[in-house]
């Protein structure tokens, strides 16, 4: 399961990926994104699931709803609620969550790997960079700097509940 944003941060991601400002986000622009964050559909199964080939906001809140709540299913199609696999799979979703930042494979999240990854999304500036250093000492037990998959594990789990 992944971290929840909020409709603030879910704005900020649209606005940023809304690129001629007409107030729908393209499927190829969201396709972009979700690669960005190393999940992978096809153009067709994309439009399949979406079945339109834009987004306004609203439609925006309820596709990160969606796969938010539910998971991206492992064979690279949205789930639907009745194949829903449970809670059984969080330890895989909270691993593919953690490669997501752990962007040099070496077992661990730094603050630069996490204001990496929030700068893709939109989601760090100047403002907010102080924050990432802050976040990783919250969860960074052992006080060597960064997060293992067992802090960010952790971490996640108070984030989600």
């Amino acid at each position: 399961m992944m971290s929840r944003l909020g409709t603030r941060d879910l704005r900020r991601i649209f606005e940023n990926l809304d690129k001629n400002s007409d107030g729908q986000v393209s499927l190829e622009e969201l396709n972009w994104l979700l690669e960005k964050i190393g999940v992978h559909y096809s153009m067709d199964e994309l439009e399949l699931s979406i079945g339109k080939t834009s987004l306004d906001f609203d439609e925006f809140l309820y596709f990160y709803d969606s796969i938010s709540s539910e998971g991206t299913a492992r064979s690279g199609g949205l789930e639907s609620p009745e194949g829903n696999e449970g809670d059984g799979d969080q330890e895989t979703d909270l691993a593919e969550a953690f490669r997501v930042f752990d962007l040099n494979d070496d077992g661990f999240i730094s603050s630069e790997e996490l204001q990496s990854v929030l700068s893709r999304l939109g989601l760090w500036d100047e403002r907010s960079g102080r924050d990432c250093s802050s976040m990783i000492r919250a969860y960074d037990t052992n006080s060597d700097g960064r997060l293992d998959f067992e802090e960010f594990k952790s971490m996640m789990l108070i984030t989600i509940s």
